[in-house]
């Protein structure tokens, strides 16, 4: 006859609440699930009256039931996951080109400067939405502007995205905040002339020219135009395929220690009444010379930076990624950018023969000895050609806003111009309207003749 073990074993998860002689306390224990090394994990909680402890236990199975319940053991700091997020995940999807190396390079730089210091102490299943609140706060009344506090936001964001999924903690309390508003910039394009000036000026270059002759005629970012080979540009009928971009990978440490490798750049706070840094009697109102000023933003205890001066260095690679949206750029140039790009392909031809080292990388704009360009080198060459046009002072971006306001003032369709441009949203593109177009123009003179004509 079969035994009746009703009576008996208890059902699995079933919680336990008992009263101890030995410290006058009630005691609870919940099954909440299973270790990593296959053993149960059960919590305890403690009370000085049977319903308080019951309380507790409810709750504790309330979040298991939800499946809102944190690993067993010491929830990691939000600094430490960060750094588990950034070495591991990103890095990841960086090596499998699902994450821009230069996106990867932001994300340590605004979690080095801004989350740890400010919420890097916070333990995750800890972190709550009014420390986000606070530390956004801080980051306004440090002079950051609400589109850097949104990316910082959303770094973290993400982070927290993946530590519940990896049951890290229960929830991600970024979601139960409102996100910063952007800011949105007004656009800053050069008029006619002032294009007219600088393609003039870039004529006269010795070398590269072309250079902006493609930013300003096709409004492509400066990845795409730095990352432009002649294998995707037709010299024959015009076509110009903007599909890639050009970035270069971040510098890792290669030496075991890295924080002794940077010992002697790291940045130490400055003492209140500190005598190192002082003005000269020649400085004018407002200097911030390093050697003069106190440092802003020293580095933290732990400082693993200054990649680029390890001596055993890795990384540091130039990649060719897929540009920004979904489509493939596919664009047509004029028939006097063709030109120049022909004359362009001419004299690096002949560079290239002259050359006593020539590294060939198909690429359109490159270095004398064909190696790609450097973001900040191409930057300090924009802003030297303004100069020399005698135009005002303005971003490399600039260049692709004039393009998108040349196209409108022109007449051209606002869809044409998002397709030109690479927009994936016509609201983007929408922002380049507020240049009067000659249909525009045409409205208004109807509108006065039928009212005052």
């Amino acid at each position: 006859m079969a035994q009746d073990n009703s009576q008996g074993r208890k059902p699995n998860l079933r919680s336990s609440i008992y009263f101890s002689e030995s410290d006058g306390l009630w005691h609870g224990w919940v099954t909440m699930g299973i270790k990593d090394d296959g053993s149960p994990d059960r919590r305890h909680r403690k009370g000085k009256t049977e319903t308080e402890v019951t309380n507790k236990v409810r709750k504790l199975e309330g979040e298991r039931d939800a499946g809102r319940t944190s690993k067993a053991g010491r929830a990691p700091t939000v600094g430490e996951w960060m750094t588990t997020y950034l070495d591991t995940v990103c890095e990841r999807l960086v090596s499998s080109g699902k994450m821009a190396p230069r996106t990867l390079a932001d994300y340590r730089s605004k979690t080095r400067l801004w989350i740890v210091p400010f919420l890097g102490k916070h333990r995750l299943d800890r972190l709550y939405a009014e420390h986000l609140d606070a530390a956004y706060q801080k980051m306004y009344e440090a002079g950051l502007s609400s589109s850097t506090v949104l990316k910082v936001h959303r770094i973290l964001s993400r982070a927290l995205t993946v530590a519940v999924r990896r049951d890290k903690v229960g929830r991600n309390v970024a979601t139960l905040i409102d996100a910063p508003a952007p800011s949105d910039t007004e656009l800053e394009p050069f008029s006619r002339e002032d294009a007219r000036r600088i393609l003039n000026a870039a004529e006269k270059l010795p070398r590269n020219g072309a250079r902006w002759s493609v930013a300003l005629a096709l409004g492509i970012r400066q990845g795409e135009a730095l990352g432009l080979r002649w294998s995707y540009v037709d010299l024959k009928t015009g076509i110009i395929r903007a599909w890639f971009q050009i970035q270069r990978a971040e510098y890792r440490h290669g030496c075991a220690d890295p924080h002794a490798c940077g010992a002697r750049y790291h940045r130490q706070q400055c003492p209140s009444n500190c005598k190192q840094h002082r003005h000269k009697s020649t400085c004018k109102p407002g200097c911030e010379a390093r050697g003069h000023t106190c440092v802003k933003r020293p580095c933290p205890k732990d400082c693993k930076g200054h990649e680029h001066l390890c001596p055993t260095r890795k990384g540091g690679e130039w990649v060719f990624r897929r540009r920004k949206g979904k489509s493939e750029l596919t664009l047509q140039c004029p028939s006097e950018l063709l030109d120049a790009l022909k004359t362009h392909r001419k004299a690096q031809n002949e560079e290239r023969l002259n050359a006593e080292e020539w590294q060939d990388n198909d690429l359109v704009f490159c270095q004398p000895n064909g190696k790609p360009y450097n973001r900040t080198e191409d930057w300090k060459a924009w802003k030297a050609l303004l100069k020399e046009a005698g135009v005002r002072d303005g971003r490399l971006h600039d260049a692709r806003h004039t393009a998108g306001s040349l196209l409108v003032e022109q007449g051209v369709h606002i869809r044409v111009v998002q397709e030109i441009l690479g927009h994936a949203r016509v609201t983007t593109t929408e922002r380049y309207t507020h240049v009067a177009s000659p249909q525009a123009e045409d409205a208004s003179k109807r509108m006065g003749s039928a009212l005052w004509g």
